[in-house]
């Protein structure tokens, strides 16, 4: 099957850490308060978290809905200064300002090298994403492939986001970003991450998707029992539980649907 790769300039990589793009070392929970009821530190996984060290350039942070991995991606993404519903540090928009306050208790800890940029993808808001470039110059709406996003569907905006606007060397935040993307474009943005990591990229991401998780020689950390746990794109649960419904999707239907 050919996929159409993006077209990528040629970035020097520069300084990495074991050949690995490394720009955010670690984060570090500093919160001492004992107020554990509340939102978010009710949640176990911010209830049990240290110190999160980063290996790879590629680090997948998975788990079932309400597990808080989308909770840490949006505090990571606050405390490096991006904007809470997504974007870069350009973007100040707030449409309604629902983000936790864990950011106030992580400490980031950054390697010795600059990113000339970052961006923080949240499926669920990217449609206000894509209303400030419309309200921004045009010379923004340029970098994100000329056409204004709202004029796409979803997924061809998304598209259009990884082929023209994320191509420097940087930092990248993915919440979820297969809630837009079809099969082939699932796959093309693999190919995005394999370009995106040659020029010194580092990128974090949460997803559901097995083939998002794919990408080879990337960190996966699962939550489980409240905690990350290194895991095995093999042995996660994401590629194990589509496996097992492929290849028995008559009987797994019919036991749902309580057919005979």
């Amino acid at each position: 099957m050919h996929v159409d790769a993006p077209s990528f300039p040629y970035i020097s990589i520069g300084m990495n850490i074991d050949g690995q793009n490394i720009f955010l070392r670690a984060i570090r929970n500093e919160h001492k308060a004992s107020d554990t009821d509340g939102y978010p530190f009710n949640l176990p996984v911010v209830r049990e978290l240290g110190t999160l060290e980063f290996h790879k350039s590629v680090t997948y942070i998975v788990g079932d809905n309400g597990s808080g991995k989308s909770t840490l991606l949006e505090a990571m993404a606050v405390l490096l200064g991006l904007n809470p519903e997504g974007g870069s540090k350009n973007f100040r928009f707030s449409t309604m300002p629902t983000h936790s306050r864990l950011h106030e208790e992580l400490r980031a800890i950054r390697a010795d090298v600059s990113y000339r940029n970052a961006f923080f993808f949240r499926a669920e808001s990217f449609y206000n994403v894509a209303s400030e470039v419309d309200r921004m110059d045009a010379g923004l709406l340029k970098s994100y492939g000329g056409v204004s996003l709202h004029q796409q569907s979803h997924g061809e905006s998304f598209v259009s986001l990884f082929n023209h606007r994320l191509k420097s060397r940087g930092l990248y935040i993915f919440d979820e970003p297969e809630a837009a993307l079809s099969y082939l474009n699932q796959l093309r943005f693999l190919i995005w991450m394999k370009e995106a990591v040659a020029v010194g990229s580092q990128i974090i991401i949460a997803t559901h998707s097995p083939v998002i998780l794919a990408y080879p020689d990337a960190e996966i950390l699962v939550v489980e029992d409240g905690k990350l746990r290194n895991t095995t794109y093999e042995d996660c649960y994401i590629y194990k539980d589509m496996k097992s419904f492929i290849l028995n999707k008559d009987g797994i239907v019919k036991e749902l649907l309580n057919e005979e």
